[in-house]
């Protein structure tokens, strides 16, 4: 299991924005400067809360993936929650971690077996304490709703690479693209092909963070590679091989 907050090697690549902000200008575009600008501003690392920022301190205090868990992490400072995005069987996009819901809520099965609104009857389950929430399954609308304005949101894509642009619809049609990175594994030229295919087809406007899992991409020249293909403002890096 990937650590609870991702530090991500971003201490180099993400920093802190001007003390100068402009008058109404919302907290995420405020993080949104330090992400773009971070060479400038290279005293400040941001964190980015995992799965929503279910644990705090070694503590898991909230249901993963859950809009609990964003307030959470807005309450301490987090910059970035990082939520992962499947679907439903009717094709809705909902925030879900594993393929399964047994281990996160109440109900048993695949994900993609449940209709929205099966899912809807689910209780997200705070892992460890086994403790039943009153919320939900959540959709991305829901979730991209809760976080606007207010932090930058990760969406940690479990699903095809077409289904990227798909996402960043909805957050558009909220007006909010510009708050949200997009995430997805790479290995291979084809891979990067692929991405970029479904990158164009989104628009502009948004993030993009390559993630490098040191299971699939065994080359350092490959990162080389990312960076030639999409420029990225940070990528996550991954490291399995030593637990």
């Amino acid at each position: 299991m990937r650590t609870l907050w991702l530090n991500l090697l971003l201490s180099a690549a993400l920093a802190t924005a001007s003390s100068q902000t402009l008058a109404g200008e919302t907290r995420a575009a405020q993080i949104l400067d330090r992400f773009e600008h971070a060479n400038q501003w290279r005293d400040h690392v941001m964190i980015a809360a995992h799965r929503a920022g279910s644990m705090q301190a070694g503590k898991t205090l909230y249901a993963e993936n859950s809009l609990a868990a964003v307030e959470g992490s807005i309450a301490i400072g987090a910059e970035i929650v990082e939520v992962d995005v499947r679907r439903s069987k009717d094709g809705a996009f909902v925030i879900m971690h594993d393929s399964w819901l047994d281990r996160t809520t109440n109900c048993k099965g695949e994900v993609v077996e449940y209709t929205l609104a099966e899912l809807k009857k689910c209780r997200l389950v705070i892992e460890g304490t086994g403790a039943v929430t009153s919320e939900p399954v959540l959709t991305l609308r829901e979730m991209l709703l809760t976080t606007k304005d207010r932090i930058l949101i990760n969406l940690d894509n479990k699903l095809e690479v077409t289904d990227l642009p798909g996402m960043i619809a909805v957050a558009r049609d909220l007006g909010m693209a510009d708050q949200v990175i997009v995430k997805e594994n790479l290995w291979n030229q084809a891979r990067i092909e692929a991405a970029k295919a479904a990158l164009a087809q989104a628009g502009g406007g948004f993030q993009f963070m390559p993630i490098l899992a040191d299971d699939a991409v065994h080359d350092a020249a490959f990162a080389g590679e990312v960076d030639k293909a999409f420029a990225p403002r940070a990528i996550e890096l991954i490291n399995w091989r030593n637990g």
